[in-house]
């Protein structure tokens, strides 16, 4: 049992609640900053009112929990969500005020992880995508996770290492997450399914892997600036739709509907893993094919 405190912001999310799982087990307190006082975590050991736009609540929030690490998740994650300036407001300047807050009320914090995003990347022909790769963002979300980053640069005096996952899913995900949007789907037995963009590739990881990878990277020195964490290998949406054929054991038909396709749309990404596993080792268990069984079961 280690007796450390993670406090995680976003824990009452899809992502969250896995770490909270992962972080127990491992003999972690577990301290959820909770945006209103009825929101329910109840996985986490504690839960603290706190509001990323809301300096003051932050600082009494840090001060009061103390913690060793922290783990930052909570941001706006839907790429399509239709209002710029909440996507800006949350990841950008919530993180700067949460960072501020450490600043200020934590005594002495080990590591502060970010959870940035793939998306910075944007359209890149520089394949696979490694932390070198320069930052081009497509959509708004991309851009909110990249200023969130160039902000961080100010804060040199923290121990700030930030984490950019490629898309990755797992059971708990919302359906309007494409993976689940398509699992829930082959689960309720339809025969049809409207998609968008269906000349896409994504790199797609199992998110009991990714959150393995976050608590790594939270209690292992580091020395990078920033980790993609992905699996190195691009699967087609349309290959996606084929294995779910197979497990469900019948054939869903696939139209596109417009009015889901976009055109800021990201047609292939996929990262290498090599930072991260020279910095924490082989952290992944599950193949796609694992996390949709997984999904559909």
């Amino acid at each position: 049992m280690t007796g450390k405190t993670i406090l995680i912001t976003g824990a009452s999310g899809f992502t969250g609640q896995h770490f909270i799982a992962l972080a127990k087990d491992a003999g972690y307190h577990c301290v959820a900053l909770c945006h209103h006082p009825d929101e329910a975590v109840p996985a986490a050991d504690e839960c603290i009112v706190g509001n990323l736009l809301d300096p003051s609540s932050l600082q009494v929030a840090i001060t009061h929990a103390q913690p060793d690490y922290v783990l930052h998740l909570a941001a706006i994650s839907f790429v399509a969500h239709g209002n710029a300036s909440e996507i800006y407001q949350v990841n950008q300047l919530g993180t700067v005020n949460l960072l501020d807050a450490i600043r200020e009320g934590a005594g002495s914090v080990e590591k502060i992880l970010l959870a940035s995003s793939a998306n910075i990347y944007g359209n890149t022909k520089d394949l696979p995508i490694t932390e070198s790769t320069l930052p081009n963002p497509a959509n708004h979300y991309g851009m909110s996770k990249y200023t969130m980053e160039l902000a961080t640069q100010l804060y040199a005096d923290l121990p700030v290492a930030i984490t950019r996952p490629f898309n990755y899913t797992g059971c708990g995900q919302t359906p309007n997450f494409l993976i689940p949007k398509i699992v829930s789907a082959f689960r309720a037995k339809q025969t049809t399914i409207e998609l968008g963009n269906l000349d896409v590739a994504r790199d797609f990881s199992d998110v009991r892997d990714v959150v393995t990878a976050y608590l790594r990277l939270l209690t292992t020195d580091t020395t990078a600036p920033a980790y993609n964490i992905c699996s190195g290998t691009p699967s087609t949406l349309l290959s996606v739709i084929d294995t779910l054929n197979a497990i469900a054991g019948y054939e869903i038909k696939v139209t596109v509907n417009p009015d889901f396709v976009r055109s800021d749309e990201i047609k292939t990404l996929y990262g290498s893993p090599a930072l991260l596993e020279s910095a924490i080792g082989d952290y992944r268990s599950y193949t796609l094919d694992d996390t949709l069984r997984w999904m559909m079961a």
